[in-house]
């Protein structure tokens, strides 16, 4: 597989000390305050609600302030980096601070941010899609936009939805069955590590 094992996922979050994984309704069950530009447009609105809501949305920009293309440093330099191991070649995978820890782990390719993954629910994608799902309330959920594909070797299966030049990647868990992993970001990276089942 293209991702970091569950094991070693399952390691990483439990040293940034994630809670055990809970399944939660699609976001759009839940009220929100409304939301403008990535911001709440409520300035009444509590930090604590600021933080429920910032952690509800993974897209293929990226989650909350973790944007695709980002630079390393830069997310570094703003403290919202935790820990870095390395990974193959020239990727990087961090863990982050703030309303998102313990719910992401990212990939940095020379630098700048190529993929957002997570393995907890919430995040869903701004269509409702997350971590828990059967494959086929995917289905339903996407329609033509997205399609069920296989890796190069025919072992593994994936539900892919294309953006463009990035995507959404729903791969499956090892003891259950549905959706155990989520990974957004550039199809050059995401897509194709999968189908050529590249470790990063």
């Amino acid at each position: 597989m293209h991702r970091l094992s569950y094991t070693v996922v399952t390691a990483l979050l439990a040293t940034a000390g994630l809670v055990p994984i809970t399944l939660a309704a699609p976001a759009a069950a839940a009220p929100r305050p409304s939301v403008a530009a990535g911001h709440l447009s409520d300035s009444s609105v509590g930090d604590a609600v600021a933080d429920r809501d910032e952690v509800r949305i993974i897209s293929v920009r990226g989650a909350g302030p973790f944007r695709i293309g980002a630079s390393l440093a830069r997310l570094s330099a703003a403290g919202l980096i935790d820990w870095v191991a390395p990974g193959c070649g020239r990727t990087v995978h961090t863990g982050v601070t703030g309303a998102w820890a313990g719910k992401i782990i990212l990939a940095f390719r020379d630098g700048r941010l190529v993929s957002v993954g997570t393995a907890t629910a919430p995040p869903r994608t701004p269509a409702g899609a997350g971590v828990g799902m059967p494959f086929a309330a995917l289905e339903e959920i996407y329609g033509p936009r997205g399609s069920m594909i296989r890796n190069d070797a025919g072992d593994d299966s994936a539900y892919l939805v294309r953006v463009g030049s990035r995507v959404e990647l729903f791969t499956g868990h090892p003891i259950r069955p549905g959706v155990g992993y989520l990974e957004v970001g550039l199809a050059s990276v995401v897509e194709r590590g999968f189908r050529e089942g590249r470790p990063c």
